[in-house]
């Protein structure tokens, strides 16, 4: 694992990581105020979509400060794309983030024939996110961010054992979604904006129909779904079914027993605008003092 470090946002360094698989990512690393008076160990809080996320999520960490807030002290570690794949960010995430044998779907095509007829994605932007779509790995990412990556910032940074947390956004919330699913080791609170569960027959509702009822006074992780009234109740086709896909899965958490462990927000945004209020939601109802 090697990596490059170069000067980036207040209080950020920026680390390249190559994983075992040959990947390589861009990790953006994100102090909070005071970091360096302090001798205490922090938790990480891992946010997806770097390339995109980090302008956006990284500042909300001096919520930390704010005296109107009870925002618990963390670290942000924001995972994007490095060198040249950072400008193709956009279709790489769909190999990381969307769970294996997940099916494309006839709302998935019928979306992106429509963007390419208005001019929205060109032919080859289209090709490129179908071929991402082909073989997703968000088995093979989520075992880079726990077992490689979580042990090499343990080695570089003041960790706590635990209080860690995973958001993720659009298809970042499905993969949250997915990863909460597996209660992956070390998260204690999954937040997922948005998730992009595209379709009735997602992997999603098979992961949950397979999971266990919780155990009696069980400490499992906590997930925090949001959803957008644009999304929701708007006039795209797609965001209504995907709203109605994740309101599905709930439902089928809440008759399972989940419902103490889950927790949901509307928001007043759009598809686009909804991740800084997502990411926000998430962090006051997953780390709070």
């Amino acid at each position: 694992m090697s990596e490059i470090l170069h000067g980036c946002l207040p209080d950020t360094e920026y680390l390249e990581v190559t994983a075992r698989s040959g990947r390589r990512y861009g990790v953006w690393v994100t102090t909070p105020p005071g970091y360096s008076d302090s001798t205490d160990p922090l938790p990480l809080i891992y946010v997806l979509d770097g390339n995109w996320s980090v302008g956006l999520t990284a500042p909300l960490i001096v919520t930390q400060a704010d005296p109107y807030l009870t925002i618990a002290p963390y670290i942000q570690v924001s995972v994007g794309y490095a060198g040249e794949e950072a400008a193709s960010w956009s279709s790489l995430r769909n190999r990381d983030l969307v769970p294996p044998g997940e099916p494309i779907g006839d709302e998935m095509m019928a979306t992106l024939t429509a963007a390419r007829e208005t001019g929205r994605m060109t032919q080859e932007q289209v090709d490129s996110y179908l071929a991402e779509l082909a073989e997703t790995r968000a088995d093979l990412f989520l075992d880079f961010l726990t077992d490689e990556l979580h042990p090499h910032l343990r080695s570089r940074l003041r960790i706590g054992e635990t209080g860690h947390g995973l958001f993720g956004y659009s298809y970042g919330g499905l993969f949250a979604l997915y990863a909460w699913l597996h209660q992956a080791a070390p998260f204690a609170s999954f937040g997922a904006g948005s998730p992009g569960v595209a379709g009735t027959d997602s992997q999603i509702f098979t992961l949950v129909d397979a999971l266990p009822e919780p155990g009696e006074g069980s400490a499992d992780p906590r997930l925090h779904i949001t959803l957008n009234e644009a999304e929701l109740l708007g006039d795209i086709p797609f965001y209504r079914g995907m709203s109605q896909n994740v309101l599905t899965a709930v439902e089928r958490l809440h008759a399972k027993g989940w419902s103490e462990h889950v927790s949901k927000a509307l928001l007043r945004e759009t598809h686009v605008t909804g991740l800084q209020a997502s990411f926000l939601s998430y962090l006051k109802t997953c780390h709070r003092l």
